[in-house]
């Protein structure tokens, strides 16, 4: 295991990402509000999954130079998308939104702390 990333490019590409997924959070598109309501999360707190993945792609982008913080910002993301298929699956809402979205940035985030850390 190392703490900076090497390749250093998954990193960024799900950095990327994150970014891409807070920007649809400002002003959720239908499937978003669905998915959200589905789990049934609060309205008044979406704005706090904005934060948190905006904090992690800081975080990974932090890591290119400071060893140690985008690995803690990776497993930091994979505990995030696993807290929301905890939330799929204890609402039994496992749409579509689930096996693409959740499931997918879970295991686009779990292959980047593979790829770049522990490989």
């Amino acid at each position: 295991m190392t703490l900076t990333p090497d390749p250093w490019w998954p990193c960024v590409v799900l950095a990327g990402v994150l970014v891409i997924d807070a920007l649809l959070g400002v002003r959720p598109p239908a499937f978003v509000r669905a998915c959200l309501d589905g789990v049934g999360f609060p309205e008044r707190w979406w704005w706090v999954l904005l934060v948190a993945k905006l904090l992690g792609a800081g975080g990974l982008l932090a890591g290119l130079w400071l060893p140690g913080v985008g690995l803690a910002a990776n497993v930091g993301v994979v505990a995030y998308f696993c807290c929301a298929a905890a939330a799929h699956v204890r609402a039994r809402f496992l749409r579509s939104s689930f096996w693409l979205n959740c499931l997918g940035m879970l295991a686009l985030s779990s292959g980047v702390l593979v790829v770049s850390f522990v490989v």
